[in-house]
């Protein structure tokens, strides 16, 4: 086999020894020494002129059509080229044609994102980052060829494993970073679920996580089949995932669902962990929505005692906070307190309530009002 150094965009690129044992999942170009191909890709290598490089690889890709090998590296170099010149049509043109000679190569599906972002076209990148992370994803569940021993054959797992941790970085960032910039909900949504299934253990899997059930919900798809489903799915995965359990908390209360809301609620006051010496804001203010999503659960119910326990603690732990959700928190308080005739106690949460401004604050002002009259009544 021969080595070769230098591709069009200046970047080391070293033909690798093709891996021919059963199992492998990893693509790698290899071109033989001494053959025709060696000597063509010789006379390109010697050809100073970048420019006509170019009519010398399609050339070559023609001459030696009937060899993959050949075809993929030849139709890559294509691509590098035209992507250094500004042509990213044709640079993903070339990159496509080279991915259909090689469709598990690493490298080419890493120019390919790198192309398709260049051209804002996050569909394709998000196609090469999930075909890469599907390529990722085999090198652990490859097949253990026959003869090997498990010793020597952890080892070769961990080493492909390394030498695609750069590649496998790249793609999946890229792959993220494109979703957080996407703006229509219904492609993000495609992305997301096309990432999720290629990088089922990502380190953006919590921000992914987020996006997703954001477009799901309301003010985006607001498709609540969906949301619940891969609520559903991400609990399966990471059962302690707060944004999934506050969100299916949330959409059982609003469907009435009391029950299933105090669950997933509760489950997520106990992962929370509020009252931990080092618990920070992001889990104080997810244990306060989780204790006003019960509270409001439990009046609905007509649990109207325990309604008060649960706004009482919501509020503590949203004051300061989430001014919208404490707004929400001390409304179900006066609430509560109504209920039960204690007007006076309804009268000092809900005139802090009044104060707050959004959706609110009218409802908790005519509230207000209602209570002060039923005071005059009462003489009070």
């Amino acid at each position: 086999m021969r080595r070769w150094n230098g591709s069009l965009l200046a970047v080391c690129f070293v033909f690798a020894f093709l891996v021919s044992h059963a199992g492998a999942q990893i693509d790698r170009i290899v071109i033989a020494a001494g053959t025709d191909e060696d000597h063509a890709l010789q006379a390109i290598s010697n050809e100073q002129d970048n420019a006509k490089k170019i009519p010398m690889y399609e050339d070559f890709v023609q001459k030696f059509s009937s060899n993959p090998q050949a075809v993929a590296y030849g139709n890559w170099q294509l691509s590098q080229a035209y992507q250094a010149s500004g042509d990213l049509n044709k640079a993903l043109d070339y990159g496509d044609k080279a991915l259909t000679a090689s469709p598990h190569n690493l490298d080419i599906l890493v120019s390919q994102a790198s192309a398709a972002g260049q051209a804002k076209n996050s569909a394709k990148l998000i196609e090469y980052a999930a075909k890469g992370g599907e390529v990722c994803q085999s090198i652990a569940k490859q097949s253990k060829p026959e003869g090997m021993s498990d010793e020597d054959f952890a080892r070769k797992v961990s080493d492909e494993k390394t030498q695609a941790q750069n590649s496998c970085d790249f793609l999946e960032t890229s792959g993220f970073n494109f979703i957080t910039s996407e703006t229509d909900p219904k492609s993000r949504m495609a992305e997301i679920e096309k990432f999720t299934a290629a990088f089922p253990d990502s380190k953006f899997g919590a921000q992914v996580t987020n996006y997703a059930l954001y477009t799901l919900g309301p003010g985006q798809l607001n498709d609540q089949a969906r949301l619940v489903a891969f609520g559903e799915k991400i609990l399966a995965t990471d059962p302690n995932s707060l944004t999934a359990l506050l969100l299916l908390a949330n959409h059982y209360a609003e469907a009435n669902s009391s029950a299933k809301a105090i669950s997933y609620a509760q489950k997520a006051v106990d992962v929370a962990k509020a009252d931990a010496p080092d618990a920070d804001k992001v889990h104080k203010m997810s244990a306060g929505a989780a204790h006003n999503i019960i509270g409001w659960a439990y009046f609905k119910q007509d649990k109207t005692t325990s309604a008060i326990t649960e706004f009482k603690t919501a509020s503590g732990l949203l004051k300061g906070q989430d001014e919208q959700q404490y707004a929400s928190s001390l409304y179900g308080l006066g609430s509560a307190y109504g209920k039960l005739n204690k007007l006076t106690e309804a009268r000092e949460v809900l005139t802090e309530a009044a104060k707050i401004q959004g959706p609110l604050q009218s409802l908790s002002q005519d509230l207000l009002a209602k209570v002060n009259s039923a005071r005059a009544k009462a003489g009070k």
